[in-house]
């Protein structure tokens, strides 16, 4: 199976919150443009989220995540959707509290992917995100 990056122009992608509102030095954006430079940073709250919704059906293999350490996630839950059904739970990571990029592997097949950040490791309950990376295959 051929593996490549499944994030493209096309996908919607959301986000709970942004650090001040500020989406021109903290949006989301700035999780999938390949810069060691930029990155997501969520306001402060209990629960944060990144929700992709792919232009169409993805067998996803490989998740990349690189978190700033000391405001990463100690429990992450991955949620998908095939079409017209609702979000049904994939697998738990529990991330290391560093700056490494982190993969994990969960092989499932879906049109729309939520990663929820449950507990963050900041006492404020704020995300940053240098790089999100979903790879797989487009059916």
């Amino acid at each position: 199976m051929p593996v490549e990056p499944l994030i493209c122009s096309d996908t919607a992608t959301r986000v709970s919150s942004v650090l001040n509102r500020d989406v021109k030095h903290f949006g989301k954006k700035h999780m999938f443009d390949a810069s060691e430079e930029t990155c997501w940073n969520s306001d402060q709250g209990a629960c944060q989220w990144v929700t992709l919704d792919f232009p169409r059906s993805v067998r996803v293999s490989q998740l990349h995540i690189q978190f700033q350490g000391g405001f990463s996630s100690r429990l992450c839950t991955l949620e998908g959707e095939e079409a017209g059904e609702e979000l049904e739970r994939i697998s738990t990571l529990y991330p290391e509290d560093s700056n490494a990029m982190q993969i994990s592997f969960a092989e499932t097949v879906l049109d729309k992917l939520k990663i929820t950040f449950e507990n963050s490791t900041d006492f404020f309950g704020r995300i940053v995100v240098y790089h999100l990376g979903v790879l797989g295959e487009r059916l």
